[in-house]
């Protein structure tokens, strides 16, 4: 038998030892401070997000990742960038896509009218072939590169928010591209060599899932889905975007749109427009539609940009109708747009 036995009572003072010891350890500190003080910083520029989303750019930042935002044209995903952008004091860079979008236009290309004039200056002056050998390593030089945003973005000495806009409408071929440039966050230039980035940019791209994006590209990003607002959150973005609206004109006109959306219309009102036809009625100098429901007619062209639907919404008693199932003339809540779902302007 060992003489190196172990008692009961051992066990039990290890036992108290390590709890003792666990105890004394500082607990884990939450995020939710940070997150707080991220979604009161968006709220300062006019932005109203919900946790989720504030969660979203808290891990974009921590993870140092790409955010992937995707959801109906005018919810505010391109708002979140200029944001992002007021928050931190920085640059934003848009990169627009568009169909047959090339890295020309995304990454770099050289300036040929500067290089051309440059190289007939060297043939006017009778130089050298080292002379001219000497002239076309310039040429071919920093101070000829045209720098366009992603390559702008990688290169800048501080870190700004690149913003990859409507993402879904560019070809497959493009994401190749962005997926080279994303992954590594460099840019080879074979004159020059690669371009590797100063400062790790905060990316944001948005998609109107127009097509599908490859799972190649989901992957590499974080991701969240913004959707049409409830009624209650799309006030709150009325009330922040527009502080001079009387509380039953934003009530009245949140209230019609969220109705609206219920109808079937060939494009549905996102909260873009929303904003933009409470614009107008305070323009119109409009404080209350109940008293003043010929002017939702002669205001729609903020708020519908199809024939389709004006001619729908003009047709007899189709605004009326609409209007007078306005929840904030009843006096009741609301309900929500049928999807349910939380979302930001």
């Amino acid at each position: 038998m060992s003489d190196e036995s172990v008692s009961p009572n051992d066990n039990q003072t290890s036992t108290r030892q390590a709890a003792s010891e666990s105890a004394s350890q500082p607990a884990p500190m939450s995020a939710q401070p940070q997150l707080d003080s991220l979604a009161a910083k968006l709220a300062e520029t006019g932005y109203v997000a919900d946790p989720d989303l504030v969660a979203s750019l808290h891990l974009m930042e921590v993870l140092q990742k790409p955010l992937l935002i995707e959801g109906e044209a005018g919810v505010g995903k391109t708002g979140i960038a200029r944001a992002l952008a007021d928050i931190h004091g920085c640059d934003l860079i848009r990169l627009q896509c568009y169909e047959g979008l090339d890295a020309q236009h995304a990454l770099y290309e050289w300036d040929y009218q500067r290089q051309l004039l440059a190289l007939q200056l060297t043939g006017s002056n009778k130089n050298t072939s080292e002379d001219n050998l000497s002239t076309q390593q310039q040429i071919y030089s920093d101070d000829y590169l045209l720098k366009r945003p992603l390559l702008a973005a990688i290169s800048s000495p501080t870190p700004v928010v690149l913003l990859i806009d409507e993402v879904d409408r560019a070809d497959e071929e493009f994401e190749a591209l962005l997926l080279e440039t994303l992954s590594d966050f460099q840019v080879s230039v074979p004159e020059l060599g690669t371009f590797k980035a100063h400062s790790i940019p905060r990316v944001i791209l948005t998609s109107n899932a127009i097509r599908e994006l490859s799972d190649a590209l989901r992957r590499r990003c974080l991701y969240h889905y913004i959707d049409y607002p409830s009624a209650r959150k799309e006030l709150n973005i009325v009330r922040a975007r527009l502080p001079g609206i009387s509380e039953d004109l934003a009530l009245q006109a949140v209230w019609f749109v969220q109705n609206l959306r219920r109808e079937t219309l060939r494009k549905t009102p996102g909260v873009a427009e929303t904003l933009d036809w409470a614009a107008s009625l305070l323009a119109m100098k409009i404080h209350n539609l109940e008293d003043s429901l010929d002017v939702i007619d002669s205001t729609l062209a903020s708020l519908v940009k199809t024939r389709a639907d004006l001619l729908h919404l003009r047709s007899d008693g189709e605004v009326e109708r609409i209007f007078k199932g306005n929840p904030a003339i009843e006096g009741g809540d609301g309900p929500a747009h049928k999807t349910g779902q939380e979302s930001t302007s």
